[in-house]
């Protein structure tokens, strides 16, 4: 070791005071001298910068080409900044260009039959366009404003049954019936009103003279159900051949010996289309003493004792079953002659019908 190190590394020694002087302990330390710098120095680092993934556009493969080669010769870079957006679907950025060509028409997708049906609900360019289409056509709306109707007409019959003749009378068919007698116009009415919807049904006196008071067997039945019509035609004026007539006639049938039953023959005539219709109803039976009762109520002399009784059964039963002589089938079976002779009506009514459809078709 050279004597210039150990002058270097020699420690320096602070000179004693004189004698008298206080001393200074701190006057005596040397200066602190510079501590090691471990630290070495570093570049200024500059904020991260945020890189957001843009999705580009399909591009050729010559560009992508070319892409790929200069992004291969730049350096990458390590970037610790997490996107904002990280996590969440990225949109493309598209130009004026392509905005317009994805809105043209030859980019648009084909028609599909779910489109093609809302064309069809909706024809219009209107909110009242497609309603009045949906009412004209029979659609959803006419479809609602008849069960309404039906809703509203069913409530104001349940609280006045009478009403019902009042709101079904009406339309194209008018209809009489050769009889006053509410017991027979009322099914009649009826059955024409549920058949054909709307219809005029009214009632006309007619009184048979050719035939007994009570016909036994149909071809009686049936002369005297023509001489009800002819009647009602020869006394009102104003009817037409056009108007359809309807006679309703009861009769007593012997089906085997000492069986009898009593049943109603329905006839409707309307000579304008050659139309007559015979219908025969339920058969309400009969005690074979209930008829010798009649034959022996009746004159020898009796003008109509070929075609039947001069007393009716209906006159006879109501007197033994002590009811009115419109209940004695239901104080015998359970079931009125109402019912009976609506059933009957409906039956003719649902047959008129279809000639009419065939007459219509042949014209």
């Amino acid at each position: 070791m050279s004597a210039s190190d150990n002058k270097k590394k020699s420690i320096p020694v602070a000179p004693v005071p004189p004698a008298g002087v206080p001393v200074n302990l701190l006057s005596s330390v040397a200066p602190p001298s510079e501590l090691p710098n471990f630290v070495t120095a570093s570049p200024v680092l500059q904020k991260p910068s945020v890189i957001v993934p843009v999705s580009q556009p399909v591009q050729p493969a010559a560009v992508r080409d070319n892409v790929s080669m200069d992004s291969s010769q730049q350096q990458e870079t390590f970037s610790p900044a997490i996107p904002p957006n990280k996590g969440e679907p990225t949109l493309p950025i598209r130009s004026p260009e392509d905005t317009q060509a994805t809105q043209s028409p030859e980019s648009l997708p084909p028609s599909t039959p779910e489109i093609d049906k809302i064309g069809d609900i909706m024809p219009g360019s209107g909110l009242l366009t497609w309603m009045k289409g949906a009412v004209s056509t029979g659609g959803i709306l006419q479809r609602v404003a008849e069960k309404a109707k039906s809703s509203v007409d069913t409530m104001i019959t349940t609280l006045d049954p009478q009403m019902k003749e009042y709101l079904k009378s009406g339309g194209d068919l008018y209809i009489v019936v050769a009889s006053d007698k509410e017991v027979k116009v009322s099914p009649i009415r009826e059955a024409f009103q549920t058949v054909f919807g709307k219809a005029t049904v009214v009632g006309q006196a007619a009184q048979s003279e050719v035939t007994a008071s009570q016909p036994v067997g149909y071809a009686a039945a049936y002369a005297a159900a023509k001489q009800r019509v002819a009647h009602v035609r020869s006394t009102c004026s104003h009817l037409t051949n056009n108007v359809p007539v309807i006679a309703i006639e009861s009769y007593l049938q012997e089906t085997v010996s000492d069986r009898w039953y009593e049943i109603s023959l329905v006839l409707l005539s309307q000579p304008s289309l050659g139309i007559e219709l015979q219908l025969q109803s339920q058969s309400t039976p009969v005690p074979g003493a209930a008829v010798a009762a009649l034959a022996a109520a009746t004159p020898a002399d009796y003008a109509h004792a070929q075609t039947g009784y001069a007393l009716t059964i209906g006159s006879l039963m109501a007197d033994s079953l002590h009811v009115p002589h419109t209940e004695w089938q239901e104080a015998t079976t359970g079931v009125s002659r109402r019912e009976i002779l609506s059933l009957a009506a409906r039956s003719l009514a649902g047959s008129y019908k279809k000639l009419l459809a065939i007459s219509a078709a042949e014209t």
